[in-house]
């Protein structure tokens, strides 16, 4: 029997990366999966590619609120219910503060703030009437401050409050809230970063390893493995929070 055997699982921003990586780690331990991607049909294609009993790809901009409440409606539908959800989706709108425009700051705050919240209200409200739940949140060692990155620090550290906030109100109906703060992850997220800098990708990873005790970077299975045992029943003692998966990070 897999962990995740029955049950449901949503996960955003999971056409790659770090979201491809936990989709596919969940299906083989059982889990019906829903990837949400604001790109269809690249959702739709991970979802095929998934290998799961029951697989589903559903476009989804998680910033906005009849977009999330569709894409919610029809997980539940066509997959029976919804158990886990995985807050995933991000981007980036790297620069200092003085060429961060407005726009950077709400298109960061939009996807990685708002969409959480939008989707943990959506899904709060299955798992408050079954009285069950699992809701992982994606944050980033980002969250302590990392230059050139003001919006996407804060909204990362919003993400802890957020987390820590949900877990005292959803506790009492069942329903466990955590987050995972990953390190340096090879994705294409972070090849971009490379190509933005003009550094050769290998070169900005082996930078990234040298800088953490275990002289690696992560990769999106590392990250698939934390949310695999957070969002099982055996965490079910633990909420509330934040655990970081960075390697040993800058010690």
């Amino acid at each position: 029997m897999g962990r995740f055997d029955g049950r449901v699982a949503i996960i955003t921003g999971a056409a790659q990366g770090i979201g491809a990586g936990t989709a596919k780690r969940f299906a083989d331990e059982g889990a019906a999966v829903a990837v949400l991607d604001i790109n269809e049909e690249r959702a739709q294609e991970t979802a095929a590619g998934l290998g799961a009993g029951k697989a589903l790809g559903v476009g989804c901009n998680v910033a906005d609120s009849a977009s999330v409440e569709a894409a919610v409606g029809r997980v539940v539908e066509e997959l029976g219910g919804l158990h886990i959800l995985v807050n995933n989706a991000g981007i980036t709108r790297d620069n200092l503060l003085f060429k961060l425009s407005e726009d950077d700051w709400d298109s960061v705050m939009n996807v990685h703030l708002k969409g959480a919240f939008l989707m943990c209200k959506a899904a709060q409200k299955t798992f408050v009437e079954q009285k069950y739940g699992k809701i992982l949140n994606l944050s980033s060692i980002s969250a302590l401050g990392n230059r050139g990155q003001a919006n996407y620090s804060a909204a990362k550290a919003g993400v802890q409050g957020f987390t820590r906030t949900l877990a005292l109100e959803l506790g009492p109906f069942g329903v466990n809230v955590n987050a995972i703060a990953p390190g340096f992850i090879a994705t294409e997220m972070t090849d971009e970063t490379a190509r933005r800098l003009k550094m050769d990708v290998e070169e900005f990873r082996k930078l990234n390893a040298d800088a953490n005790p275990v002289k690696r970077v992560g990769y999106p299975e590392d990250i698939a493995a934390a949310a695999a045992f957070l969002c099982s029943d055996e965490a079910s003692y633990i909420t509330g929070q934040t655990l970081y998966v960075d390697g040993g990070g800058k010690i």
